[in-house]
């Protein structure tokens, strides 16, 4: 028996009328808003009308809107189990394959975080992050490397930050004690939320500092302790999380911050180049590719006065 709301959509799909396919495309884009409407407002949402939505949800096998609105709801609660994402995601690959069905979903993530990330929150938390005393990044589980990711960057820029990848409740603590209102948190998390990630930043908003989520959705549990929220979708990808647009707004927080500290950060690149250069960090530099240009140079002259030879003792 196929129990999970998106299969059910996708198996019957083919045989919805104009109106339903507009409740299932919707149900599919944004069930963590659809959750919490009536079946009124989904229809003048869509532009169907109540009945529609009350006929679409017997349709797919529930006993009533209602129950439609709880899968859900329970949907956002506790998102989808690993079994589940493989589920939905063998009945959504369809003729297209992996590959192109995956990047597409991608790109369509990418266009929504575009459009639903508030742009004054994001200006606010980049103020934050350039003038915090201190800046902790907790990111546990898949969104370890996100957290990471920026913490290697911004740690190039500034020499106050902290990052965080522990679900130790202890560890996690011993961390973070020193946290004031001088400083900035940032966590992130996304289905399946992390409690840790939870808790912490509770901890940051009650020692006053400034409270930065990174997630997917108004209704996520980071919100609620968060001054500034930045929304990035991560819809499954089977059993991967998909971390494309995160890791893109991650970017243009970096970029961000840049931007703001550029003169300090131009000054602290320089220097960084000289370090780099002088301990040979990267292959490739300047002085390395003209010695392999010249030692290239040298073997296409060998080989070409060893042919020259060989054709002459031909001769």
């Amino acid at each position: 028996m196929v129990t999970h709301l998106l299969t059910r959509i996708d198996l019957q799909k083919n045989n919805f009328s104009k109106g339903q396919k507009r409740i299932a495309s919707y149900i599919e884009e944004h069930y963590d808003k659809a959750a919490f409407m009536t079946a009124a407002k989904l229809g003048e949402t869509v532009g169907v009308s109540e009945s529609t939505v009350v006929r679409f949800a017997t349709e797919i096998g529930y006993d009533g809107y209602p129950k439609l609105q709880k899968a859900m709801q329970e949907m956002i609660r506790d998102k989808l189990t690993s079994v589940q994402r493989i589920e939905v995601t063998s009945s959504r690959i369809g003729e297209e394959g992996v590959l192109t069905s995956i990047l597409n979903q991608d790109i369509d993530k990418i266009r929504r975080t575009i459009e639903e990330t508030d742009h004054k929150d994001f200006e606010n938390a980049v103020n934050s992050i350039v003038k915090a005393k201190r800046i902790y990044i907790f990111g546990v589980r898949s969104t370890a490397s996100l957290a990471q990711f920026l913490g290697y960057y911004l740690g190039l820029m500034f020499d106050n930050v902290r990052i965080i990848t522990t679900t130790s409740h202890n560890q996690t603590y011993e961390q973070m004690f020193r946290i004031s209102e001088d400083d900035v948190f940032i966590g992130i998390s996304f289905p399946r939320y992390s409690s840790m990630a939870v808790d912490a930043m509770h901890f940051a908003r009650e020692r006053g500092a400034d409270v930065v989520a990174i997630t997917d959705s108004m209704i996520s549990p980071l919100v609620a302790n968060a001054d500034y929220v930045l929304i990035a979708r991560s819809d499954m990808a089977s059993i991967v999380d998909s971390l494309v647009a995160p890791l893109s707004l991650i970017n243009a927080l970096i970029v961000a911050a840049v931007l703001k500290r550029k003169d300090e950060v131009v000054e602290t690149f320089q220097k960084l180049e000289e370090v780099w250069n002088s301990q040979e960090i990267y292959a490739n530099r300047p002085d390395v590719m003209k010695k392999e240009l010249e030692i290239n140079s040298t073997e296409v002259s060998d080989s070409e006065n060893n042919s020259e030879i060989n054709n002459a003792d031909e001769k």
